[in-house]
């Protein structure tokens, strides 16, 4: 019925995002769903892992805080009005939602991560110089 999230406390200063993320790599912990939320000091990510107690063993080497929290996941259809069906049974019965955050992947072994940078058209010519293909509006 729960699934365990990590809920991940991280400064925001570059570079932080990714030696947490090479950390979690290269102990073998794979990512399914991931959302970050920031102010101008810190961030939470939020993540799903393949292995949540070898996620709080890496993180805590690497001094970095950490909460699990039970979620709940959902299947929604993807057809217009999919996620308000199922909002109305939430609302219908008074519960608040505190987040939600998605995570959709078409190709299989593949994720589809949907990112906002500082810079985007940046973002996207290095992205694109280094091999990464970008979705289109089509594919999400």
């Amino acid at each position: 019925m729960f699934i365990k999230q990590l809920s991940i406390f991280v400064e925001n200063k570059p570079g932080r995002l990714h030696s947490i993320m090479d950390a979690l790599s290269e102990n073998g912990v794979d990512i399914s769903a991931l959302s970050i939320a920031d102010t101008t000091d810190f961030g939470i990510l939020r993540i799903i892992v393949s292995d949540i107690d070898k996620a709080r063993e890496v993180l805590r080497e690497i001094g970095v805080i950490s909460k699990v929290t039970n979620v709940i996941a959902v299947y929604i259809d993807h057809k217009i009005g999919g996620l308000a069906a199922v909002l109305d049974h939430i609302s219908d019965a008074g519960i608040g939602i505190e987040y939600m955050y998605a995570f959709l992947g078409r190709t299989e072994g593949k994720a589809l991560m949907v990112l906002k940078a500082d810079d985007e058209e940046m973002a996207a010519e290095v992205l694109s110089a280094n091999g990464v293909k970008l979705a289109s509006m089509e594919e999400i």
